[in-house]
């Protein structure tokens, strides 16, 4: 089976997946909670990059997040976010539009949807935050 990252066009295409997609995060109003949390965080340009390196892993090509914070623990990466139903949901629309801006949606893509979406509905936390 052919890895999702090659299926998408390798790391120039997920770097053009990542990119388009935090595009959005800044430039739609809709979009507004995911930028405010994000910005609560490291901001967008390391967002950005680490999004790409753990993405890149998750998909089947290199770890990059792996080999340089040694896991690839999605709930640890969010403890400290607050993150609700609609955050989970808004993420997956806007992911969603940018896979159909870039042409990438397919039949090949409906595994990768699925399995986001389990992840983002995994994260939800209600706002009870590591640390707070």
């Amino acid at each position: 089976m052919t890895a999702m990252i090659d299926q998408i066009g390798g790391e120039d295409g997920l770097r053009e997946l990542v990119g388009h997609f935090y595009d959005l995060v800044e430039s739609d109003p809709a979009a507004a909670r995911l930028l405010e949390l994000h910005m609560d965080g490291h901001g967008l340009a390391h967002t950005r990059e680490e999004q790409f390196n753990f993405m890149s892993g998750f998909m089947g090509g290199r770890q990059y997040y792996l080999e340089k914070h040694r896991h690839m623990h999605v709930r640890e990466i969010h403890a400290h976010v607050p993150i609700f139903q609609e955050d989970a949901e808004l993420w997956l629309t806007v992911m969603d539009n940018t896979l159909r801006d870039l042409g990438h949606m397919t039949p090949a893509t409906t595994r990768l949807r699925t399995t986001l979406r389990r992840v983002a509905l995994m994260l939800v936390n209600n706002g009870e935050v590591a640390g707070a």
